[in-house]
């Protein structure tokens, strides 16, 4: 799949219309040093990455509530940084909340009763917990970022396993705030966008094909990371700089970067962070060639990379799934 159609899932059918409001405004040098030193409290805890790698974290739970993520956000056009923003607070809140495994370590001498809890939280983990816990970031993201937020039951589309009335989804939604410390305006690499992109040299090539299809590109890639846990290791400065260097690329060929262009970040993690880029997003999503089907790298857990790859071939049908049921339960008769 290539980004023009990748990106029609994050943007609308008419992916050419990018607007303005799509684009952060431009940022001086001091508010990006803010951003810079606070960044780090916008992410996962230290450990989150580790815990994905040994699966002490549920990954195939993970795994589709991103996915489900994604589909409502593409069905309702929500900006791109609705979707990152959602998927951030579910891994910030997966980071902070204990684990069945972790529980059995402290308490190994209670096996029996321990072995009976973690069954009942394997239960939960693989059903209704993740599945209220996406809906609850979901809906809180859209509300930091959307002009116009759907009703919390229109909210739970493609499928669902189980329905969640509003006052279950809002209680977990404090649960899921009092989790981050209230600290809901995380730093993504959204933010860096605009900065990035206005220091790569200004020729007239790149006035001419234009900054918003370097932001277009640049979002769709980013949007794409977050189906990749390796991509928990970076810091949303480092992506975003990864994600700009990648676009210049795919849009403009092999443009120069200037020397400043690496002043703000580490410069080889910026390289590591590109080459899991061109290897696990670009490749996958750009290649126009090979439409069919891709190889799982690790990181992933058998599931295609693009964010939208999967979602393209039955697009039409899931969202009119979506609005049938949408009806359904906006209907006297349906009882939650």
């Amino acid at each position: 799949m290539d980004h023009s159609t990748a990106a029609s899932l994050l943007y609308g059918e008419d992916c050419a219309e990018i607007t303005s409001d799509h684009l952060s405004p431009p940022l001086d040098e001091e508010s990006i040093t803010t951003l810079l030193e606070t960044e780090s409290d916008h992410v996962p805890e230290k450990d989150y990455l580790h815990r994905c790698r040994q699966r002490l974290v549920n990954m195939t739970a993970r795994l589709d509530a991103v996915n489900w993520i994604l589909k409502v956000h593409a069905y309702y056009q929500f900006h791109p940084v609705t979707a990152f923003l959602s998927i951030n607070y579910l891994d910030r809140f997966l980071s902070r909340t204990s684990l069945p495994v972790m529980k059995i370590q402290k308490l190994i001498i209670f096996y029996l009763y321990i072995h009976k809890i973690m069954k009942l939280f394997l239960q939960r983990e693989n059903g209704w917990v993740f599945q209220l816990v996406s809906v609850a970031c979901l809906s809180i993201a859209a509300k930091m970022e959307e002009p116009e937020v759907p009703l919390l039951m229109d909210l739970q589309l493609f499928e669902p396993k189980f329905m969640f009335q509003p006052k279950t989804i809002q209680r977990m939604e404090l649960w899921v705030m009092n989790n981050l410390n209230w600290k809901l305006h995380s730093v993504t690499p959204f933010d860096y966008l605009h900065y990035f992109i206005t220091n790569l040299p200004s020729s007239s090539e790149t006035r001419a094909r234009g900054m918003k299809r370097l932001f277009f590109t640049a979002s769709d890639l980013i949007i794409s990371t977050t189906r990749v846990i390796e991509f928990l290791g970076f810091a949303p400065s480092t992506i975003a700089a990864a994600a700009v260097i990648c676009s210049t690329a795919i849009v403009l060929g092999d443009a120069p970067l200037p020397h400043s262009f690496h002043h703000r970040v580490n410069e080889e993690m910026v390289k590591w962070c590109e080459q899991l880029m061109e290897e696990h997003v670009v490749d996958t999503c750009h290649d126009k060639d090979k439409r069919g089907e891709v190889a799982s790298p690790v990181g992933v857990l058998d599931a295609p990379i693009c964010s939208s790859c999967d979602m393209s071939s039955d697009r039409n049908h899931q969202f009119e799934e979506a609005e049938s049921l949408i009806k359904r339960l906006r209907s006297p008769a349906y009882d939650v």
